[in-house]
């Protein structure tokens, strides 16, 4: 059953925060340390101050629920989505899926040009019904509380969502990060389903083993520039991965905990030259931080990365995803791979070379996401 959803937080949970923000104690840092160790120290202290006398959540609250809001139960999970019809001769199901650090707040820039083209200077034959559910445990999905709910369970749960209680027979996919996992999964597992899959980042390994093609150029560099990552920025994979429960202790107790866990991330992997308020409002910021903070579901969110490893998700010789795929590739995203090695386990029919933008593609960069979108889509229609 799909019932309407509207958000509504208690005025004591806020009570709370500004209390907790008030007495905030923030870590001394080194003179001069600036971005280099982590997140700025004289950045956080004002953004606190900020986020405690500035920010106003009923204003950004009741811009949320300008968006309808639903929850439905789907493949054994309670999912919290919005779901808003297109406006044109045939709409497509569409369906948006955010990743870790973010929330289904991103899509707030895009649903409109998306689902009502015509209203934004667009072709109406471009419009899309717009599905944009929150990932089980992360904001208004609430938290599954059991184990063993990865990337493969999700993605059945969304197909489940989709198709038996949506009721679309045929529908699209797009998403980055987590939400690129996830898609990719159900486009594997759903083929005749899914019209066509759009990415903002290729994640998933192809199979490298016997009796494949040996390593372009392009891809050994590649590669090269996956390890470095992983060893320097992304180094918080390792703390996701292997200590979820420790890190989410201090995250679900502190907002300036949690603020400066992503902020430093938000800063690190968009385009905005060092100046994360280039490329993100501080409303912005802090509104994608409080969807994490009133649902107590940044502790949770974490577990996917483990679920994830014990998911151990691979492909086998010959093993593809046999559905018409699209690339953006942001010149700010985390990392580039080649169009060789997406095809290995793609059918790759466009990607395309960004001229800005970064992880938070529909934050960032919404009007490049949602041209990509549509042209890619659009000789899928029929």
């Amino acid at each position: 059953m799909v019932t309407p959803y509207r958000i509504d937080v208690a005025e004591e949970v806020l009570a709370d925060l500004r209390d907790r923000l008030t007495r905030a104690r923030l870590s001394r840092a080194v003179p001069g340390s600036g971005w280099q160790d982590g997140t700025d120290a004289g950045y956080l202290a004002e953004f606190v101050a900020y986020w405690r006398d500035g920010y106003d959540w009923r204003r950004a609250e009741a811009a949320l629920n300008t968006m309808p809001q639903y929850t439905a139960r789907a493949g054994g999970l309670d999912l919290h989505f919005v779901h808003a019809p297109g406006r044109g001769p045939a709409p497509l199901p569409l369906l948006f899926s955010h990743g870790w650090g973010g929330s289904f707040f991103e899509v707030h820039k895009i649903l409109g040009p998306l689902t009502d083209p015509g209203a934004y200077g667009g072709d109406p034959a471009d419009a899309f019904e717009v599905v944009a559910p929150s990932l089980p445990g992360f904001g208004f999905s609430p938290d599954p509380g059991r184990a063993g709910v990865h990337g493969g369970v999700i993605a059945e749960a969304y197909a489940e969502l989709m198709t038996e209680v949506l009721g679309h027979r045929r529908f699209g996919l797009q998403g980055g990060d987590w939400g690129s996992r996830i898609v990719s999964t159900v486009a594997h597992r759903f083929p005749r389903r899914v019209a066509g899959l759009h990415l903002n980042l290729a994640l998933l390994t192809p199979y490298l083993g016997p009796g494949v093609a040996p390593l372009t150029r392009a891809e050994r560099l590649f590669v090269a520039e996956v390890e470095r990552w992983q060893q320097g920025a992304g180094a918080y994979l390792a703390v996701h991965n292997s200590s979820p429960q420790s890190l989410a202790f201090g995250l679900d107790d502190s907002p300036v905990g949690l603020a400066g866990w992503l902020l430093d991330k938000f800063r690190a992997f968009s385009d905005c030259g060092g100046d994360l308020e280039k490329s993100f409002s501080r409303d912005e910021l802090i509104t994608n931080l409080m969807i994490y903070w009133v649902t107590r579901t940044a502790g949770s969110s974490l577990r996917l990365y483990a679920e994830g490893v014990r998911e151990n998700l691979s492909f086998g010789p010959g093993e593809r995803i046999a559905v018409p795929t699209a690339i953006a590739d942001f010149p700010a995203e985390i990392f580039h791979p080649p169009r060789e090695w997406v095809e290995r386990l793609y059918d790759v029919r466009r990607f395309t070379t960004m001229p800005r933008g970064g992880h938070f593609a529909a934050l960032e960069q919404p009007e490049l996401l949602v041209e990509d979108i549509r042209a890619f889509f659009r000789p899928l229609r029929g």
